[in-house]
């Protein structure tokens, strides 16, 4: 692992290049603006919904990440890379999988309204909580199930002989570690919400403070309003982060021999019906809106015009451009410290940081020259948290369990990365992966900023089919786009599991 120094160094700069464009953000507003009742209703709403959203996120994920993990079936595989696409959708393009869905004339309603029950609205705040759960679950689940396949196999198999209770003596501390992590990051994520709160929101009742920020900056100009709303954000991320990384117990279950987990503990009848209706519920829940988005799209996948391919090539390029500066900037920053620095990307503005790079790059270049390269460093500071969250606890098991052994035999450096944690990371490592590709492949957020019609990203480009009432092509395009963002994602994690059936 890095040393202490490489450490340090290394989040002061990441806090560097989040700190910096919103301090000229700042500057360029003349300093801290003052905040009408609107905005602190927008704060008031942005912390209840995103705490309320994080909760049921983790909640719902524990059912369904236990049963994925004690039961074998044909296709689970399969099943849980599609269960990851909600989170690495592209956010416009998974609304309207809902609404198709829950929407007014979605199927739910289709299905309801016959049998005289009450038509449900998806707009309002209700849809807002309803949205996050639908993006955040299969985060939570997949961060959940890690920590139940890094339970190792001699465990259970010591549970069963002294005849323990597998959830008191093993399930329950393991959730303890990760639940108030998996809690933050999607809580900090919510923080956030701006697409889904525009959309769904339903008025000012539901405004979320990003919301706030792009009303400021879209209707307004109002740099100093929105700089303040940013850095009110950004306190309430770090604030919520450095709470849970100081409450997440960093205890583990020791080192055993890297075999598959062979569960025995849900055997009973009533515990197979339990984990059955829970996977059966989740992924209803979660692939419907897909099938629907995929249905749609196929029509227009055959008439696509040549600049939606190009755009598709750039956003490959770009995804893989943020993955690898990701990783690169994550194996330094694994220590608290580095995490607490990373949890400023996810923390603040994506508008303000687009803003902030575009206000320090004017006097030299021309923004759209360097379009691609500033959204892949921002989408690489905003993946951060997620890959760090993913990584350190393999990280520190491994630490706990063979740095003895590592120091007795010399191991240091690249031979200890090598040798014993690399092996260790490498499920994770594909994870993160595979989720820092699929979000930059569907990001639209600062390429919006500087893009021209030469730099124009896949997401980008749908977001102008749309403008231009080109819906057939913009389905189409759709659809390319949730292929692209599932393959990268499954080639990576795929890449990184140790086993094909886990």
């Amino acid at each position: 692992m890095a040393s202490r120094a490489v450490s340090v160094s290394a989040a002061l700069v990441v806090a560097g290049m989040v700190l910096i464009p919103v301090t000229a953000v700042l500057w360029r507003g003349g300093g801290f603006g003052g905040l009408g009742p609107a905005d602190w209703a927008a704060l008031r709403f942005t912390l209840w919904q995103a705490a309320l959203s994080a909760l049921l996120s983790v909640v719902l994920a524990i059912p369904v990440a236990r049963a994925l993990a004690r039961r074998a079936f044909p296709g689970r595989s399969a099943l849980i890379a599609l269960m990851g696409a909600p989170f690495i959708l592209p956010v416009i393009v998974a609304i309207l999988g809902l609404l198709s869905v829950f929407g007014g004339k979605g199927v739910i309603n289709q299905l309801i309204v016959p049998l005289g029950l009450t038509r449900l609205d998806i707009y309002g705040y209700h849809g807002v909580i309803l949205a996050h759960v639908f993006f955040n679950l299969p985060l939570a689940v997949r961060l959940l199930l890690q920590g139940w396949l890094s339970i190792p196999a001699e465990r259970f198999r010591l549970a069963a002989t002294l005849n323990a209770p597998v959830w008191q003596v093993l399930e329950w501390p393991m959730l303890r570690r990760l639940c108030p992590g998996a809690f933050v990051v999607i809580f900090v994520i919510c923080l956030g919400s701006f697409a889904v709160a525009l959309t769904l929101g339903g008025g000012p009742r539901a405004t979320t403070v990003e919301l706030a920020i792009y009303q400021a900056f879209r209707f307004d100009f109002d740099l100093s309003k929105a700089a303040t709303l940013a850095m009110m954000q950004l306190l309430l991320g770090l604030a919520a982060g450095l709470v849970a990384l100081r409450l997440a117990p960093r205890d583990g279950f020791g080192a055993g021999l890297d075999r598959q987990v062979a569960r025995w503990d849900g055997i009973s009848r009533s515990a197979k019906v339990a984990d059955t209706g829970w996977i059966t519920l989740a992924a209803g829940f979660l692939l419907l809106p897909l099938a629907s988005v995929a249905w749609a799209g196929v029509p227009g996948l055959f008439t696509l015009p040549p600049e939606v391919w190009l755009a598709a090539g750039r956003s490959v390029l770009l995804a893989l451009g943020a993955t690898a500066l990701t990783l690169t900037l994550a194996l330094p920053l694994l220590s608290r410290a580095g995490e607490a620095a990373a949890l400023l990307g996810v923390s603040v503005s994506g508008l303000v940081l687009g803003t902030g790079f575009f206000l320090l790059l004017q006097p030299f270049v021309r923004p759209a020259s360097v379009a691609l390269v500033v959204t892949m460093l921002v989408n690489a500071l905003m993946a951060l948290p997620f890959v760090l969250r993913i990584l350190r606890p393999g990280l520190d098991g491994a630490k706990a369990d063979f740095a003895r052994l590592s120091a007795s035999l010399g191991l240091s450096g690249w031979a200890l990365w090598r040798i014993v944690y690399l092996p260790r990371l490498r499920r994770p490592l594909g994870f993160a992966a595979g989720l820092t590709a699929a979000l930059s492949m569907g990001d639209l957020g600062v390429i919006t900023l500087f893009a021209d019609g030469d730099t124009a990203t896949l997401p980008l480009q749908i977001y102008r089919l749309m403008g231009s009432y080109q819906m057939e092509s913009a389905r189409g395009a759709a659809l390319l786009l949730l292929a692209l963002s599932l393959g990268a994602f499954w080639l990576f994690d795929k890449g990184g599991r140790v086993n094909a059936d886990t």
